[in-house]
């Protein structure tokens, strides 16, 4: 076995895949292969696993500069990336930086230059003006989810990154829609395109919900109780919305997150981290969550506001029935409502909302200590058994940050747990552990 296929292998052991499915392989085969390469494929099919796998294996160890770019439109799939990257364990330096943090700490991170840079256009536009990193090695440009970094209006830094790139060999362009127009600043020639838009089977059932009352609350709240403890997410359009309907599943003691542009990078980092360890397993969303979040597979979506263009009804769908299992899309009509032309349902439903739905078991604890205080997820996991008696079943998800940590715990004992350890020390650092 060669030594790529050896690298490639144990990448995808430490992620739990067998195999890569024929999208990767053939994204794979693309990248290692050619200059320019398009890859076409929907939300939730690996594409960014397609994209790292070539790229990283093709990283120089004796480089000490910045040789891979990443580009991508939001701060949550900065993250995201950065995250699996991590994950992968590659041996190289890797750093997301994106607008809503102070740039000191981005100034502090890239003072021990990273191989691979993962950022959102405006924040590493900025970078390059205050020439913070050395782009001369930097030989491959991948652009994540190109068309929705060009809908939000990033197209101006883009341009003034990929001008001040002269050095780019290798070329990356994937989305997961076909309706883009790909500019000239991007310097695309003779490009691959790999399409896998209209090749994934659908499980995906769409159901329309008719409710008697105009503002589909009390529909929205049966048909949650009819689902049962299933994770999804509610999209709106609007963020007053999101707020309105937050309010009304408080008062059902519905837990819940939210998650819109509105909001401090902070709280929705926490939202999602709350919503991956099932502390709660619905978020209320604009359509900001369509695409590009790193959260678990949804059983359902419901459209409580319908979407104003027949890509935004693909793009929320695409949050379920990934990779080729089943789901289920909830179209939430008041009925006298007229449905758009591109919303075709299979059936017409009307909740009973007599089904009981049970309270979340899990909270979420903050530990003020991370991965640069040396602290790992053994050390936190190793403290709560000795010093709070819990057994493996009532460790829930820990996630581990650059300068804190959040674990789930059993809600029951999560102030037992806090009396123990807050104040207590993790390594060599006295961590503060509070309640989110």
């Amino acid at each position: 076995m060669s030594q790529f296929r050896k690298t490639q292998q144990r990448i995808l052991d430490k992620l739990n895949i067998k195999a890569l499915n024929a999208m990767q392989e053939e994204a794979l085969l693309s990248i290692t292969n050619v200059e320019n390469t398009v890859l076409l494929s929907p939300t939730g099919t690996g594409k960014t696993l397609a994209f790292l796998l070539p790229t990283i294996t093709a990283l120089d160890k004796n480089c000490e500069n910045v040789q891979l770019l990443i580009l991508v439109p939001s701060r949550e799939l900065a993250i995201q990336i950065e995250q699996v990257i991590r994950t992968i364990g590659s041996g190289f330096k890797a750093n997301a930086v994106y607008g809503g943090r102070h740039f000191s700490k981005d100034k502090i991170e890239l003072a021990h230059t990273p191989a691979i840079l993962v950022g959102t256009p405006g924040r590493i536009a900025d970078h390059l003006r205050r020439e913070t990193f050395i782009v001369e090695d930097i030989k491959t440009l991948v652009l994540d989810e190109f068309d929705k970094s060009l809908e939000v209006g990033f197209e101006k830094e883009m341009s003034e990154i990929i001008s001040s790139l002269p050095y780019i060999e290798k070329r990356i362009l994937t989305s997961a829609t076909q309706d883009m127009e790909i500019p000239k600043f991007v310097g695309l020639e003779n490009e691959l395109v790999i399409d896998y838009l209209d090749t994934k089977v659908s499980k995906l059932e769409i159901k329309k919900v008719v409710s008697p009352d105009k503002n589909k609350l009390q529909t929205l709240v049966d048909l949650l109780q009819d689902i049962g403890n299933k994770p999804g997410i509610i999209f709106c359009n609007f963020k007053d919305t999101i707020q309105y309907l937050s309010d009304f599943l408080n008062d059902n003691k519905i837990a819940h997150g939210c998650f819109q542009g509105g909001m401090e990078q902070q709280d929705r980092e926490r939202a999602l981290i709350k919503f991956r360890n099932g502390t709660h397993q619905i978020i209320i969303a604009t359509d900001l969550a369509a695409r590009g979040l790193d959260i678990p597979e949804l059983n359902y979506i419901i459209h409580y506001q319908l979407p104003l263009k027949a890509e935004e009804f693909t793009h929320r769908n695409g949050r379920t029935a990934r990779m080729n299992t089943e789901g289920t899309a909830y179209v939430l009509q008041w009925e006298k409502e007229t449905t758009p032309d591109f919303i075709e349902t299979t059936e017409t439903i009307v909740p009973s909302g007599k089904t009981t739905r049970m309270a979340t078991q899990w909270s979420t604890l903050f530990i003020s200590g991370g991965r640069k205080d040396k602290i790992s997820k053994g050390d936190i996991a190793g403290v709560l058994f000795k010093q709070c008696h819990l057994d493996k079943t009532e460790i829930g998800v820990i996630e581990l940050k650059q300068d804190c940590a959040f674990v789930a715990v059993p809600k029951a004992r999560a102030e037992h747990i806090i009396s123990k350890i807050n104040n207590t020390r993790l390594k060599k650092k006295k961590v503060r552990v509070t309640l989110i």
